[in-house]
């Protein structure tokens, strides 16, 4: 809920599309439980401690000693299902409503202040069942953070004054969704589906549903909901640090022992999801986006309760199979669709809706009949010759690689899954439940086939030519709903078939040792350089590849610019099929397109890597473009650059900024115009000529020695054969805002209002850096609760630290439904009046934890072999690289004083900020026009 930037309170998280089976509702709560150990990977070196307390609350602790960050989360097991039927939105807003002040910390900005200060990041999401806080922190202030953080599930204040505030807030989120097709095309769903059941029920909120009424006032319903459903026995608290295990108990048993036992339990849906008489039906609902697509919707048991052998699962990864003889592949022959998914959603502990979501293109949409005809004929297949064990047991294998090499990730967003595991899954599963698959039950799977036929069918269409009969509730989406009794006859496309055993599975799993910290170059020829850091911390034989093919022509044009990302998608999509094996055995590749070529990534085991490159780098050169892939990397690109004026506000708010303060770099609407005006011809030419004239800069990260490196790399520089030298590609150039910088705004199709400021700093020097870095910290949450807490402004209100590659600069950012651009204009600025007083005054102890959560967060860790590749491979994107770059900057922060902070100030405040702006009454701009006499940021004085 609160962070910055923020992430949005994710309350259609139950419709989203989860690929592995859902939860397990039995919980451990016989006296066992409390004796129990999770099963852990066996890469997972931490311990872990798991207790109930008195009242019920039950807790996993994990020591990690180390961990740079420490982490905690409570879910408690309520959510928008349990909103009553007079307030829809009442969990999620209570939701919003904890962190506005406690009994011990009144101060409705306590508590995020604090969390800032110390380095960390806070956040809360409502889904149907669940709502779950979470936050991360310097290590040294966890006591205090978990002091703040229980009273939430203590002795929250609800102060009436911001009870009415806040539900200025929710209706703010909930206008700015309004134009999310996501949204939309859910709750025309909602509308097919029982009116009955609670899941299909507004779950945000708005003034019109948060409001008092003639029986009670909203604050006492609230008080009432949080007394009915808030209690020790449906919460699930998860703590990690580097602490012990006894440390991390001693912190949190007197707190949380306070928590009330009010004797509660989860509440079961008994409702079913879908009536008898409602399918088969047809739904076609209107999308904002030139976006088309086809859900094929089966009501099935949920299969939380079959997690252990994973029957959904098992059919999700054939019917979403890519490989050569699947129906996307066949779709994608025909020109028809260029994506397809498969899995469960909507599930509610008792029932589920098993989804086949295929994206279409334009001549997809005029054959869904026959695409679902298709369909069937798949389902037909599996049923007589796809249940067979040897697809169970490779599917089970592949889990348990990907288990046993596990890598931790961020405690933040760790804590949160498990507290949610803990409300789903047995203790000894929290970890171990989505790869778990025990054993092949074909009686099981094909309880879930028997679901999936044409009478138990709700087709779904969504596109931008549908008219629609009626409109939904909330969210104003126009569609129509038509109950059939049979559907017509259509012919099922030629060449399907099942996916046959995977070559790429790896066998040789063995991790080498290898300690290098920082990368060293193994190749440096005048065309290319390869970059090498053997590395073994993350326990896994895995290694990340980076190959950057660069041309001096990729961005010199709009027209170039556009070629060079239809290259890169072509390649993607020409090897989907053949290599989608590959991914699902863990390798992947991608292919990206930027501002100085095109970076091909791997990323996977170390045995059977180089035949994946090796392949992927001759298709690049030799493979055949073809008119079919062409128009669907075409038509792909073409939908993106279309949408983006619909895409959420405030992102393209920064893309604009972006667009104007670094180069070379085009528009997505320059770029949409040059894309019209090319063909299949066009690509190939210039792919001879990109691959004509590279510069290639590559690296290898993981667990593979200098000599395998180089003799991989080797090979694929070999094969490309590059001629230019590193002076023969242009820098990426940051630059400076101008002493009369003009006003952007972007070319936007949204309703709500926007205003970014940005200052920036003196020049790229380390110095300016960190100077700026900590100023950041310090706009973080006073600019956050003036403009939104105590203001409401808007939803969405950041502000922070936010570089253009190295050149350092301050944005802050207010989106708003309702407060006009001007005004949020003036409040920014009045705002900024009160910063300058208070840093007036600031001394060195002040500024301290500032500085300090500064410096902690440059000094942390990576928590994945991936997360320290990109982060290295960034590096090389700077003039001038240097791995030591973050310590260096750490090391100036940390020598920083209050008198430096204050006239780092003054100056930032004496030169003008770059303003974005918009609202429905702005005009675009023309961003290149008028940014084109910008010059490069200095790099130093």
């Amino acid at each position: 809920m609160f962070s910055s930037p923020p992430l949005a309170c994710r309350w259609l998280l139950a419709a989203l599309i989860v690929l592995v089976a859902g939860y397990q509702t039995a919980r451990a709560s016989d006296p066992v439980a409390e004796v129990v150990e999770p099963t852990v990977s066996p890469n997972d070196t931490r311990d872990y401690r798991a207790l109930t307390l008195d009242n019920g609350l039950e807790i996993l602790l994990v020591s990690d000693p180390q961990a740079d960050k420490a982490a905690a989360a409570m879910n408690v097991d309520v959510g928008s299902s349990d909103d009553p039927d007079a307030t829809p939105g009442l969990a999620h807003f209570l939701e919003h409503m904890l962190f506005l002040g406690t009994d011990r910390y009144p101060e409705a900005d306590a508590y995020q202040n604090f969390i800032s200060a110390h380095g960390g990041d806070h956040n809360a999401f409502t889904a149907s069942r669940d709502t779950n806080y979470f936050f991360d922190i310097e290590p040294q202030a966890l006591p205090e953070a978990l002091d703040r953080f229980s009273r939430f599930f203590v002795a929250p204040r609800f102060n009436a004054e911001y009870v009415d505030r806040e539900r200025n807030a929710v209706n703010s989120e909930y206008q700015a969704r309004l134009r999310d097709d996501s949204r939309r095309l859910q709750e025309a769903i909602d509308q097919a589906l029982n009116p009955e059941h609670p899941m299909t029920r507004f779950s945000v909120g708005s003034l019109e549903t948060l409001k008092d009424n003639d029986t009670s006032s909203l604050r006492e319903r609230l008080v009432d909901f949080y007394k009915a459903h808030y209690g020790a026995n449906v919460m699930h608290l998860t703590v990690i640090g580097p602490q012990s295990l006894d440390e991390l108990e001693a912190m949190l048993r007197d707190r949380f022992a306070e928590v009330p036992d009010r004797h509660l339990s989860r509440s079961e849906i008994d409702t079913p999801l879908v009536t008898d008489d409602a399918l088969p039906a047809r739904l076609e609902v209107k999308s904002l986006s030139q976006d088309k697509q086809v859900r094929f919707l089966f009501p099935i048991p949920d299969p939380q309760g079959d997690y252990r052998t994973k029957p959904a699962g098992y059919l999700a990864n054939l019917l979403g199979h890519e490989g050569e003889g699947s129906l996307l592949a066949a779709l994608r022959n025909k020109g028809w669709a260029d994506g397809l998914s498969a899995g469960t959603m909507n599930g509610d502990g008792r029932h589920a809706l098993f989804a086949v979501s295929v994206s279409l293109t334009p001549e997809g949409a005029k054959h869904i009949d026959r695409i679902q005809a298709s369909l069937f004929d798949q389902i037909a297949r599996i049923r007589k010759d796809g249940l067979q064990k040897w697809r169970y047991a490779e599917q089970a294998r592949l889990n348990q690689q990907a288990f046993r090499f596990q890598q931790p990730g961020e405690p933040i967003n760790q804590a949160s899954q498990l507290a949610m595991n803990l409300a789903d899954y047995p203790l000894e599963d929290v970890q171990y439940a989505p790869y778990r698959m025990d054993g092949f039950d074909a009686t099981r799977i094909r309880d879930y086939l028997a679901s999936m036929t044409p009478s138990h069918l709700l087709r779904v269409y969504s596109g931008p030519n549908v008219d629609g009969d009626d409109t939904s509730p909330y969210f104003d989406a126009p569609y129509t709903l038509t109950r059939l009794s049979t559907w017509p006859d259509a012919a099922p496309l030629d060449n399907l078939d099942l996916p046959p055993h995977n070559p790429f599975i790896a066998r040789d799993l063995e991790v080498h040792e290898a300690s290098g910290d920082k990368p060293h170059a193994i190749v440096e020829a005048p065309s290319v350089e390869l970059w090498h850091l053997a590395n073994d911390r993350f326990g896994t034989p895995r290694v990340e590849w980076r190959f950057s093919l660069q041309n001096p022509d990729a961005s010199d044009s709009a027209n170039n610019a556009a070629l060079t990302r239809l290259l890169a998608g072509w390649v993607t999509d020409s090897l989907n099929a053949r290599f989608y094996p590959a991914r699902l055995a863990g390798q992947s590749f991608d292919a990206y397109a930027h501002a100085r070529g095109i970076t091909l990534t791997f990323s996977g085991w170390r045995d059977r890597q180089a035949r994946l490159m090796g392949d992927v780098v001759e298709r690049l050169k030799e493979g055949h473009i073809s008119e079919e892939s062409f128009s669907r990397v075409k038509y792909r690109l073409s939908q993106q650059w279309q949408n983006a004026p619909q895409s959420p506000l405030h992102q393209q708010m920064y893309r604009t900024l972006s667009e104007s303060l670094l180069r070379p770099q085009w528009t997505t609407s320059s770029m949409l115009e040059a894309l019209d005006t090319l063909s299949v011809d066009d690509l190939r030419d210039y792919r001879d000529a990109f691959l004509g004239d590279l510069y290639l800069q590559a690296m290898a990260v993981g667990n593979l020695d200098a000599d395998l490196a180089r003799r991989e790399g080797l090979q694929v520089a070999n094969s490309l054969a590059p001629r230019l030298e590193a002076s023969d590609i242009p820098s990426l150039s940051p630059l400076a805002i101008p002493e009369t910088p003009p006003t952007l705004h972007p070319h936007s199709t949204r309703n709500d209002a926007a205003v970014l400021r940005y200052l920036q700093g003196s020049d790229r020097s380390l110095d300016s850096q960190a100077r700026l870095a900590v100023l950041g910290k310090m706009l973080e949450a006073p600019f956050y609760n003036q403009l939104r807490t105590q203001e409401q402004l808007g939803y969405i209100v950041t502000a922070g630290y936010s570089p253009v590659l190295d050149a350092p600069g301050l944005a802050m950012l207010v989106q708003s439904p309702d407060t006009p651009r001007k005004q949020i204009a003036a409040r920014m600025d009045a705002f900024l009046n009160d910063f300058d007083a208070r840093l007036q005054t600031l001394d060195d102890s002040e500024l301290a934890p500032y500085r300090d959560a500064v410096s902690s967060r440059l000094r942390e860790r990576d928590n994945s072999l991936g997360e320290l590749t990109n982060r290295l491979w960034q590096t090389l994107a700077y003039a001038e690289p240097d791995f030591s770059r973050r310590e260096k900057l750490a090391d100036r922060v940390e020598a920083m004083d209050a008198s430096t902070i204050r006239q780092s100030w003054r100056a930032l405040r004496h030169t003008k900020p770059l303003t974005v702006s918009y609202d429905a009454d702005t005009q675009s701009s023309d961003v290149m026009g008028l940014t084109h006499d910008f010059r490069p940021l200095p790099a130093s004085d």
